[in-house]
């Protein structure tokens, strides 16, 4: 006989990171992109999306890093994220 399965906490709360993430991503052009570093001594990147290649803002993306201001075409993975960055309206545009 198996004991019986553990009750789900109906009051845990899951985060999948600071923004938009995995597939549920969706950006504007002049959001920002940030990519963690996943393991010890791995640099995050960070860069400005210039362009969509879908209308709803799905992946992947035109970005312009700011370590080298190269623009690539990016399809961002698990470790990706958008931060959605706001001008106007008395916020001042991080960058």
């Amino acid at each position: 006989m198996s004991a019986p399965a553990p009750a789900k906490n109906a009051h845990a709360v899951t985060h999948a990171g600071p923004e938009a993430t995995g597939t549920s991503m969706r950006a504007r052009v002049g959001d920002e992109i940030v990519i963690r570093g996943t393991t010890a001594g791995v640099v995050a990147r960070d860069g400005e999306i210039v362009s969509l290649h879908h209308q709803d803002g799905s992946p992947p993306y035109d970005v312009r890093w700011a370590e080298d201001g190269r623009v690539t075409l990016y399809f961002p993975g698990p470790d990706a994220y958008v931060r959605h960055l706001v001008s106007g309206g008395g916020h001042v545009r991080a960058r």
